[in-house]
């Protein structure tokens, strides 16, 4: 391979972040080029799950036939404070049902995707400087082992994760003043890994017995394995002190006679992640940060793949559209998401107080409705389209909570 190469549209990450936007832009007659530090298939730290709203993306994205014969479940099973309530995902403008995919062949099968659009692919780069014209990126520096790689381009779509070696570059900062997520996940064989229901123990407790602000999750993956996790949410005044391989073990063995699980986890994996937009910095004047790298994750679940997808195409939508995305990206994102993240860390904030937990566990498990309303904030389950009373209050609620945001998502 040359070491100078040339784009008009680069994307760095090929998770679902960046292969939707390589998809997109592809389909929408860009030359596109989408790189990746990893050789595929690779893995992720991920919970695996597919929301409703992520299977929409992948259905628009053309991923039918690949989904089809795959894990598919009819909503969340919900314990804790001595309640089990089995809630189903609510359709309306939405799928009904929802799935789990290891993210070693998900990214792949949208990667894929990305390819059969049009998108040219390089794997084992990893992009970690920048050269400017100006206000510009003109050149993208890549490793490939010793090797420097040099590509350069007319604008880029950043998509490499939390963690963002660009965003050190382009001065992106994550704040972490608001909720952000700390998280382990593992896969185990079980004898119910074609369960019909995603199951959440909203009541996570550590070794000690003490209530954790966090959930654990085991999604089934109907071939053989669940993916089980533990995952806790922190602030900088509230940090979470807990060590999660312990937790996990702990989590896993407390689930061993009801799930059936056998044997020991496997390719345990642990990451933080900034939620709500708790990012800025998410543009320049011709790129864009989407998905993990901009803090697209949903606060009251850690969940990112939808976000990934949908950020991915808008941002192929909006390529066209200026020659400086400063203002217009963070505009995008903010009418996107700006109220639901801003209300959704708020309630965030309160779950990282164990006594949040003692006082008002109890209250809402008891209840159906208040967890129906639960299931469908958590999954980012209330869309533009929907004109019903929840909606309503949800967008109204998140509105008066950016009106109380000292920092606003994205900002």
């Amino acid at each position: 391979m040359s070491n100078q190469l040339s784009t008009d549209v680069l994307v760095v990450g090929a998770g679902p972040a960046g292969s939707s936007a390589a998809a997109w832009a592809s389909r929408m007659g860009h030359d596109v080029l989408l790189i990746d530090a990893e050789d595929f298939p690779r893995d992720k730290p991920c919970g695996d799950g597919l929301t409703p709203r992520a299977i929409a993306e992948l259905h628009e994205l053309g991923l039918d036939s690949w989904l089809e014969g795959r894990a598919r479940n009819w909503g969340l099973r919900a314990n804790g404070f001595g309640q089990t309530l089995h809630l189903p995902w609510p359709g309306g403008s939405l799928p009904n049902y929802g799935g789990a995919a290891p993210r070693l062949e998900l990214d792949a099968a949208i990667r894929s995707i990305a390819i059969e659009s049009g998108a040219k692919t390089e794997t084992g780069l990893r992009a970690f400087d920048v050269e400017m014209a100006g206000e510009q990126i003109d050149t993208v520096l890549c490793k490939r082992g010793e090797d420097v790689i040099s590509i350069h381009t007319k604008r880029v779509i950043i998509a490499d994760g939390a963690k963002s070696q660009l965003g050190r570059v382009l001065n992106r900062t994550w704040h972490r003043d608001t909720a952000y997520g700390v998280a382990a996940r593992a896969y185990i064989e079980s004898e119910r890994a074609n369960d019909p229901w995603i199951t959440s123990h909203l009541e996570l407790r550590g070794k000690e017995n003490e209530i954790l602000s966090g959930y654990g999750w085991i999604f089934p993956l109907a071939d053989g394995n669940v993916n089980i996790g533990v995952g806790t949410l922190a602030t900088d005044k509230r940090p979470a002190d807990v060590n999660l391989r312990q937790l996990i073990n702990h989590y896993t063995d407390g689930q061993r006679e009801e799930w059936k699980l056998s044997g020991e986890l496997k390719n345990v994996w642990s990451a933080l992640l900034p939620m709500g937009g708790a990012v800025s910095n998410v543009a320049g004047a011709n790129w864009m940060f989407i998905g993990d790298a901009a803090g697209c994750v949903n606060p009251l679940n850690g969940e990112g793949i939808d976000y990934g997808l949908e950020t991915g195409r808008l941002a192929a939508s909006h390529l066209g559209e200026t020659n400086n995305f400063t203002l217009l990206w963070p505009e995008v994102l903010s009418h996107h998401y700006g109220y639901a993240f801003s209300a959704a860390r708020r309630i965030a904030g309160l779950l990282t107080m164990p006594e949040f937990l003692t006082t008002f566990g109890p209250v809402g498990m008891r209840s159906r409705w208040l967890m129906e309303i639960a299931l469908r904030i958590m999954g980012n389950l209330v869309t533009d389209e929907d004109k019903d009373a929840l909606a309503y209050v949800w967008r109204t609620v998140g509105k008066l909570s950016l009106t109380l945001d000292q920092r606003k998502p994205f900002q």
